[in-house]
């Protein structure tokens, strides 16, 4: 029987959106837009100067990322696989990642869409070094790919800004 409702399978799963029978990435992805939203918002509460503000919106997304670490070991040895597809937690985590560089007010509907999509290209065709990093042992390896996806989409939203294309 596998334990769907085990607390490191729930959270891994992002509250059983990974038991979504395909595209599981993709939606997981899709709830890591508004926890990147709701994480920009609370950071600029939070801290009343852009600076203050940016660093705590940083520490929250690193204690998201590597609090995901374990729970995605401890998932995945419970479902009995390296990697399973159910577990989304990586996805989720690494939108508000990649969108570290755009500050919350320039978080439009088209840049978010921008993100996604660049975010869904990168996760799914693994430039390097992201397929290398997938083959880190247990939960480091399922975050870690999807971090090096987060940094390619960082990279590509910082030009397309700069350029001013979005």
């Amino acid at each position: 029987m596998t334990p769907w409702f085990d607390p490191a399978v729930f959270l891994a799963t992002g509250f059983g959106i990974g038991r979504v029978p395909f595209a599981p990435g993709t939606f997981g992805a899709m709830l890591g837009v508004p926890l990147s939203l709701a994480i920009g918002w609370l950071a600029t509460r939070a801290a009343p100067d852009p600076v203050a503000a940016h660093l705590a919106e940083v520490c929250i997304v690193t204690a998201i990322c590597v609090i995901g670490i374990p729970i995605c070991s401890r998932a995945a040895a419970l479902l009995g696989r390296k990697d399973p597809g159910s577990i989304v937690l990586d996805e989720v985590a690494s939108m508000p990642l990649a969108l570290l560089l755009v500050p919350p007010a320039d978080r439009t509907p088209a840049l978010l869409g921008v993100a996604f999509v660049l975010l869904r290209i990168f996760d799914i065709s693994k430039p390097f070094p992201c397929r290398q990093l997938e083959r880190l042992p247990t939960g480091l390896g399922i975050m870690a790919d999807d971090w090096g996806a987060a940094a390619w989409t960082a990279a590509c939203l910082a030009i397309a800004r700069w350029q001013h294309w979005i």
